[in-house]
Order: structure tokens, then sequence, then C-alpha cells
């Protein structure tokens, strides 16, 4: 609802969201080419992950490695992803957090 009942300004409101969509293409791409990383073991195992979600690295100290137990490795493999994808995931809200609360303040669409 607009403050004293007129109609929305539909310019407004048009450039409003043609600025936010670029806004948010440029935050999908900083977080496309931003890297984070999660280990596991002490450092043992390191996963590196785009902030969007891509496993681009894992490095594994040979010192995890061990013939005889590679369920051990399995797994911290498996968490040094898991962190570095919470990593990415913490840096996707505070990339895109923003720009989704600005849908709010974008009059005449009752947000």
């Amino acid at each position: 609802m607009i403050p004293g009942g007129g109609q929305p300004d539909m310019q407004q409101i048009f450039q409003q969201a043609q600025k936010m969509q670029q806004d948010l293409a440029r935050a999908q791409q900083e977080l496309a080419a931003t890297e984070v990383q999660g280990r596991a073991g002490g450092g043992l195992v390191t996963a590196t992950v785009t902030g969007s979600g891509e496993l681009r690295a894992l490095v594994i100290d040979p010192k995890a490695v061990d013939p005889e137990d590679t369920e051990t490795l399995a797994d911290l493999v498996v968490a040094a992803v898991k962190a570095a994808n919470d990593n990415a995931q913490q840096l996707q809200q505070a990339k895109l957090g923003p720009l989704a609360q600005g849908l709010g303040g974008m009059p005449g669409l009752g947000f």
C-alpha cells in the first residue's frame, strides 16, 4: 500500500527490480570466484570450495593415509567437505542476505 492511497510508480519499481537483479548477479559471480576452506583432523584433510559450493580441491596429508583404516580417512574427507560447504553457506548469507532483505523495501509489492 502506498501512503496517501496513490498508485505505485511502476517505472520506479521496475528500476529497483532491475538494480536488485544486477546486484544479485554480481554477488553470484563474486561467490563463484571466492574460495573458502574447511579442515578436519587438525588440518590433515583440507577441502576448498567456491562460495557457490563447487568443490575445487581436496588436500590429504600423507599422515592421514593408513591402508588399514580407510574408514577414518573417508570420515575426515566428509568432515572437511562439510566444513567447507558450511563456510560457503555463511559466505552466501553474507553476500545474498542483504539483497533478499531489499525485497521488503519495494513499495507497492506488498512485501
